[in-house]
């Protein structure tokens, strides 16, 4: 058979070109949601008397049978067909008659492959969200469980301040908290349609475009044919967001693999989520942190490929953006395993509560409050400051932490110091003492918890009512 698209034309398609330009091998992921479009846009054809009652029937029930056969693995997409509307478009003539090629009235593989793409990926946007927030929910859980477990803080990698170990996992919470809203406020651009642009000038046809928005659920349609065809910016928004929610997993997978060291020992994952040496019998490799950190490298170039491709591209629709989809389906692939495995290893992560205790017994780290409490003895900070360094520098000199210090010695820094300065470095008085809005101490930390579980409430909610809408 010729191509669909073959009157023009007085020569076949050489074979290598119909490899090189066609794009069945991985837009066939979009099959369903090319059937779903053609579906509603038959419906509308039929309701503006474009085509007559019987057509319309023959159609889409012959697009039914397609989607089954698809559904059960029954077809043999083929190359020559190019792509998945045109794999479907021939299957469905074969299987009807020559009715089926009334389907296409009305509109252009510009607009449709499109329309695929947003129903794909607002379908993509809700289960994320729905991923994140069971990744939040296991987060929150191991801060529950360790809302008296003390731990080194750092900056620079440097052991800086003691906090909780459940103020540490809830700042985890706050970012894929950030991550949500993203991907919720985009849902509104993903959730526009573009069927009906046609090539790119619109149609002839009376058609109905509301319409066959009501009919996906689409909250709004594209104003101008011409950016309805060639806008790809709602691929380009996902995969920024995508990049940031990979990089806040990578951030968290780098922990993980320090903290599971025996350098750390502050944790320990589960065996179900490691591997082990060929060679060395008593390796437990972190392997799923450590691939997540790699997988974050080929997100980003996932976007930089598709900025890359848009860049210097005339309107409307250009070959060169069939390059759209690859990176998509692969970012959507490698961030669903990466989520998929990351709520339950942060479930069953064990805490090593004693270890983090002793690192934080054995450290300077309390070091800020000691200037504080000269502070509140008069003493200006710059100046408390220097006292304090020279303390510590003493301590290093002689073997000794700050609580090893006795009176006398502290008082050879300064007269100001006296017993009390025992209880000010106590790790529980110095994470309590940040009693502030978003600060360590227990009773706030506490209260973060209770607002993200207020907040994964709502999420939970949210994704119910979405995932109905995508339907």
């Amino acid at each position: 058979m010729s191509k669909l698209w073959g009157g023009r034309f007085t020569k076949k398609t050489d074979q290598l070109v119909e490899e090189y330009t066609a794009s069945i091998t991985f837009d066939k992921e979009l099959a369903e949601e090319d059937i779903q479009g053609s579906l509603a846009h038959v419906a509308m054809l039929g309701k503006q008397g474009i085509l007559p009652a019987d057509d319309v029937d023959t159609i889409k029930e012959g697009l039914l049978r397609v989607l089954q056969r698809i559904k059960r693995g029954d077809i043999e997409f083929s190359v020559t067909d190019e792509d998945i509307h045109m794999n479907i478009e021939k299957t469905l003539i074969d299987d009807i008659g020559p009715v089926g090629g009334k389907l296409h009235t009305g509109r252009s593989r510009n607009d449709q492959v499109a329309t695929d793409m947003h129903l794909y990926l607002r379908k993509r946007v809700v289960e994320f969200i729905e991923l994140l927030r069971k990744l939040q929910e296991s987060l929150v859980g191991q801060a529950k469980a360790n809302l008296d477990t003390i731990v080194p803080g750092y900056t620079h990698l440097q052991r800086a301040q003691p906090i909780l170990f459940a103020h540490h996992l809830m700042a985890y919470v706050s970012m894929f908290g950030r991550d949500i809203e993203r991907l919720q406020d985009s849902y509104k651009r993903v959730n526009t349609l573009p069927l009906g642009a046609g090539a790119l000038a619109g149609t002839t046809f009376p058609i109905d475009r509301h319409f066959v928005a009501k009919q996906l659920n689409f909250d709004r349609v594209y104003e101008n044919s011409l950016d309805a065809v060639s806008d790809r910016d709602f691929i380009l928004e996902f995969l920024s967001h995508a990049s940031i929610i990979m990089m806040h997993l990578s951030r968290l997978s780098e922990e993980l693999i320090l903290w599971s060291s025996t350098e750390f020992r502050f944790v320990e994952l589960d065996d179900a989520f490691c591997t082990g040496s060929s060679i060395m019998p008593q390796k437990k490799n972190p392997d799923v942190p450590e691939l997540v950190r790699g997988k974050t490298g080929r997100v980003y170039g996932n976007l930089v490929g598709l900025l890359t491709v848009l860049k210097s591209l005339p309107l409307a629709y250009n070959k060169d953006m069939q390059e759209d989809k690859e990176g998509m389906f692969d970012t959507v692939r490698t961030m669903q395993g990466a989520l998929q495995l990351f709520a339950p290893m942060i479930a069953t992560m064990k805490v090593n509560k004693e270890r983090m205790r002793q690192a934080v017994n054995q450290d300077f780290s309390n070091a800020t409050d000691i200037a504080d409490f000269l502070v509140g003895k008069g003493l200006p900070f710059r100046q408390a400051h220097e006292v304090i360094g020279k303390t510590v520098l003493y301590c290093i000199q002689q073997d000794k932490y700050l609580l090893d210090l006795t009176i006398d010695e502290f008082k050879e820094f300064s007269p100001l110091f006296d017993e009390n300065i025992y209880e000010v470095l106590q790790p529980e008085q110095v994470v309590n003492a940040r009693n502030v809005y978003g600060g360590t101490a227990t009773t706030q930390v506490s209260d973060a918890i209770a607002r993200a579980e207020q907040s994964l409430n709502e999420v939970s909610a949210w994704v119910s009512e979405y995932s109905e809408r995508c339907k």
